[in-house]
């Protein structure tokens, strides 16, 4: 499951990505309303998650863009504050549920969980192009009987090259879309997880391979 988090205070988004992506969700994180908007217009969500108080759009200026624009996806907004408008405005606005600061991690997960069954642009938890297949529920790919495991990146990586057939994502897109705007990582970290999930695609014949397009990036094609 693929989820947006908009959270401003930096160290509160990180942690949340890390606790979500240890329960296999892929997370991408921004810390604007502005962000926001335009990683939801880009991206496929099953979830988004909103913090109420943002620089640029604020959580229920976002949220009225999303309905405005008739996008079905599930929203949880977050909030300092616990007062019954506020939670009456997100919901008048069309949130999904919302959730009062501080909270219990398990909690947020479960209601995350409980959104993402409910999405409409919930996404099969089984892929494929060509003769490889994307197992979300498995962290695997597979072609026939043969199959690997797939480190949290590594899956990112596949499934958006997979979910993108052809596309030609530039390294620092890469790095942008799978490791986060405020990474610590160097650039090569995007150069050595290509090259562990290409050495998985050899070691199961695929008849997928992420191309080099020299002085552009990289792009998934299906071999003839």
């Amino acid at each position: 499951m693929k989820i947006l988090i908009a959270e401003d205070e930096i160290s509160t988004a990180k942690a949340l990505k890390v606790i979500l992506e240890k329960s296999k969700f892929s997370v991408d994180i921004v810390h604007n309303g502005t962000d926001a908007w335009s990683y939801i217009q880009s991206g496929s969500y099953e979830v988004i998650v909103l913090d109420i108080m943002m620089p640029g759009m604020n959580g229920l200026e976002v949220l009225a863009k999303i309905r405005e624009n008739n996008i079905k996806t599930p929203v949880l907004m977050l909030t300092a504050k616990a007062e019954l408008e506020d939670r009456v405005a997100g919901l008048d606005a069309g949130a999904d549920d919302y959730l009062a600061k501080p909270f219990a991690t398990s909690e947020l997960i479960a209601r995350v969980k409980a959104l993402g069954r409910r999405s409409e642009v919930y996404s099969d938890s089984v892929k494929s192009l060509g003769n490889l297949v994307l197992d979300s529920n498995k962290y695997e790919m597979r072609v026939g009987s043969k199959s690997v495991t797939l480190t949290n990146k590594e899956y990112q990586l596949i499934e958006l090259f997979i979910l993108h057939p052809g596309f030609v994502f530039s390294t620092e897109h890469l790095m942008e879309k799978i490791w986060g705007l405020d990474s610590e990582s160097y650039i090569d970290v995007v150069w050595t997880h290509i090259g562990f999930v290409r050495k998985k695609l050899k070691q199961l014949d695929a008849n997928v391979e992420i191309k080099t397009i020299r002085g552009a990036g990289y792009s998934l094609e299906v071999n003839k």
